[in-house]
């Protein structure tokens, strides 16, 4: 009998619209031509981009297409063996980073510094209530340690972070690591700096390196 050939790995994508303070947010930039990138560059072998889309930097009110999009993912996967081999990627900006951070967990609060790009300004609520308090956390199965080191190893300036704040990012991060638990799907989400901290260039690299990190990755 022959061997099974390996499964693909099928990478799903999010990166922000603009928000409070970031009028041109990297993210969406990278999001919206990373296909086109990687079709000039080469996907790594085993690795297949699923989706890319862009959300708006919203809490409470992004939950519903957010859902819509992480329920995609879910369709044309007949065995959870092939679910294990799902993974988004959620992608937002730090503007204060000089380095790009991936991120092991999200927290069970938002305390928004400022309204959310649709007004919602919340202060030490759950994000999912059901989930039980606000020091509830939630960590990503994927191994952050190793990515951040293999990408440390390409010469980039990269962190494995605890933190990912109250805000948008951390609010949209924990729905995700929730609903990857529910459907044995993984969920990994990486902040980013300016484009004036880290050029456009070196962040597409860096996508680039990242989901080779992503397909070399023994389950």
């Amino acid at each position: 009998m022959g061997s099974e050939a390996p499964s693909v790995v099928t990478v799903h994508i999010t990166g922000f619209k603009k928000f409070h303070g970031v009028s041109e947010n990297p993210t969406e930039t990278i999001v919206n031509n990373l296909k086109g990138y990687m079709e000039k560059k080469g996907l790594p072998k085993g690795l297949v981009i699923g989706s890319c889309s862009i959300l708006e930097s919203a809490g409470e009110g992004v939950v519903p297409s957010l859902y819509k999009i992480l329920e995609s993912s879910l369709s044309g996967h007949d065995n959870s063996s092939s679910l294990d081999r799902v993974i988004w990627l959620h992608f937002g900006v730090n503007s204060g980073a000089t380095r790009f951070a991936i991120e092991n967990q999200a927290v069970n609060e938002a305390s928004f510094r400022c309204p959310d790009e649709l007004g919602w300004k919340p202060q030490r609520v759950p994000i999912i209530p059901s989930d039980g308090c606000i020091t509830r956390t939630r960590e990503t199965s994927l191994p952050t340690n190793e990515i951040t080191r293999a990408l440390s190893g390409m010469g980039y300036c990269v962190m494995t972070s605890d933190d990912a704040g109250r805000f948008v990012c951390n609010y949209v991060y924990y729905h995700s690591l929730c609903f990857a638990e529910q459907h044995r799907i993984k969920s990994l989400f990486v902040h980013f700096p300016l484009f004036l901290t880290i050029s456009e260039d070196t962040q597409m690299q860096f996508v680039a390196s990242l989901l080779e990190v992503i397909a070399s990755l023994q389950y």
